[in-house]
């Protein structure tokens, strides 16, 4: 595994992107920046086999490598289904091929190119959203949810994971101070952690708990819990019921 070295030397800092030096470092980045993600990964296995209806598709919106997608059919390999991965960056999508090809039948995969903001959503039993949402500019976010809940089956699952922002703003710094020792103890420098902040100030747009909660009622979805919360950081799902 490539260590991500990308903010280690003092730069002019620009947007975060997900380009091919992100690619290359991307399992390792992930790792040490997203508190808990190895535990979200291996549990949407479980959700997966819970939700994954034999003859749908599994949709994977924002799919960079291909990590849930991977998890999600080891769970349910003897069912039929369609993977369905979407992501717009080339870099990540042209990786998430060539990985998962390694691991599942070509027969089950689709791996596509393209905004997910574009993309035709249907016949899903299972939707996941991680750590993308965020990444959307907020008045395009309602219309996205609109648009997975429409193609979604009856008693179908979306799991929806985010960073999230706080009400409180004395939990919301503590959060976050707890959230840099988390990093710092993974390994980053104090440099790294505030020109990669720094980077994604203008295009990672964290909402609140309720945010999301609101906004999925308002897609439609008529139940949503949380489930997961490591720091600033979440997993709903929310249930179509009918």
């Amino acid at each position: 595994m490539k260590q991500d070295t990308i903010f280690a030397n003092n730069q002019k800092v620009v947007d975060f992107a997900f380009d091919e030096s992100v690619t290359d470092v991307f399992p390792d980045m992930i790792r040490r920046s997203v508190p808990g993600y190895e535990t979200i990964i291996s549990l949407l296995g479980v959700y997966a086999g819970q939700y994954a209806k034999d003859n749908s598709n599994v949709y994977d919106l924002g799919c960079s490598l291909g990590a849930a997608t991977l998890a999600m059919h080891r769970q349910t390999s003897s069912r039929t289904l369609k993977h369905i991965c979407i992501d717009n960056s080339e870099a990540m999508v042209k990786r998430c091929k060539s990985r998962l090809a390694r691991h599942m039948p070509e027969s089950d995969l689709e791996v596509r190119c393209e905004d997910i903001e574009q993309s035709v959503i249907s016949n899903a039993s299972l939707v996941v959203i991680n750590f993308t949402l965020q990444f959307l500019t907020p008045a395009s976010r309602l219309d996205l949810l609109k648009k997975v809940y429409d193609g979604m089956l009856p008693g179908a699952a979306l799991i929806l994971s985010e960073k999230i922002v706080f009400d409180n703003k004395r939990e919301n710094q503590q959060q976050i101070e707890w959230y840099h020792n988390m990093k710092r103890s993974n390994g980053y420098s104090d440099l790294e952690i505030s020109q990669k902040r720094a980077a994604l100030e203008n295009v990672l747009i964290p909402d609140t708990l309720e945010q999301h909660q609101q906004r999925l009622q308002q897609a439609g979805f008529a139940e949503s819990y949380q489930w997961f919360q490591s720091f600033n950081f979440i997993s709903l799902v929310a249930l179509k019921t009918k």
